[in-house]
């Protein structure tokens, strides 16, 4: 096995994705309920679709919040503004079914017992994993997708890419090598970006701006070689993105938000739960 080559692949989207766009806001409800309430007990998933927006869930809290403000907020601070980009903070239809948590999971897990002692609501399986390629200690081949993704949202929100609509996804292939045991990153094999973009923007421009702007700023020149492979929104047109062309939903990426396919998984999501929500 020593020296062996093999390529290994990671992805990420951005904060217009549409299941990106639920998490965040399963997460800004979360974060609400714990600014008022730090013992709230919350499990709140979001449905995205075309104009729509659904809420369902089960929360214990003593807060009381605003929850058609905060999902509007969320979506106007991601991008969505105008009915021409797909969606619109401003008329989406929002439907609020989140209930009372069942007080059987209340009585298991805190009910009766000290901050110190409190019980999962489930049983769970949860995996950690670590590196030594990335002073972050993520996979290189994650940690490039998350930044090709933030710099072209930087970028955007900036006005820097006037064209840039909300919705992307970045994927990156990597060329390793084992060493005794340890993974060796050696060239970028492949890298596809795929963004929103205006109408009136042809796609060389598009292309263009991507590999001068973003793609350049984030891979290291090192790993850039004559041999690396570039899709750059490589269907074409992408000028209808976010929840007009794909429906999202809370928990979907759960690979994206943890390794980037590198090590294990039990299955669990991270957004719109308090830490007894570990499942």
């Amino acid at each position: 096995m020593a020296n062996k080559q093999f390529l290994f692949t990671s992805e990420s989207v951005g904060e217009g994705h549409p299941d990106k766009l639920c998490d965040q806001i399963s997460d800004a409800i979360l974060d609400a309920h714990l600014f008022q309430d730090p013992y709230a007990k919350v499990a709140c998933e979001c449905a995205v679709s075309n104009g729509m927006v659904m809420l369902f869930g089960e929360i214990s809290s003593n807060a009381v919040i605003n929850v058609d403000k905060i999902v509007r907020n969320t979506i106007k601070n991601i991008g969505y503004v105008s009915s021409d980009m797909g969606f619109d903070y401003k008329t989406v239809s929002i439907h609020n079914c989140l209930i009372q948590q069942s007080e059987e999971i209340a009585s298991a897990v805190y009910e009766n017992r000290s901050k110190l002692n409190v019980a999962a609501g489930d049983q769970g399986s949860m995996f950690g994993y670590a590196t030594d390629e990335t002073e972050e200690s993520i996979p290189l081949t994650l940690l490039l997708s998350h930044q090709l993704n933030a710099r072209y949202h930087r970028l955007r929100k900036m006005g820097i890419l006037k064209w840039a609509r909300p919705d992307s996804k970045a994927q990156v292939t990597f060329k390793y090598k084992l060493d005794n045991g340890a993974t060796v990153p050696l060239s970028a094999h492949t890298i596809v970006m795929s963004v929103q973009h205006d109408e009136h923007v042809d796609n060389e421009t598009i292309r263009s701006k991507l590999m001068e702007t973003v793609i350049k700023h984030v891979i290291p020149l090192d790993y850039l070689t004559d041999d690396t492979i570039y899709h750059l929104n490589p269907s074409g047109k992408f000028v209808i993105g976010g929840p007009r062309s794909d429906a999202g939903l809370t928990g979907r990426k759960i690979i994206v938000d943890t390794y980037g396919g590198w090590g294990a998984h039990g299955g669990g999501s991270f957004s719109g739960k308090d830490y007894t929500k570990v499942n």
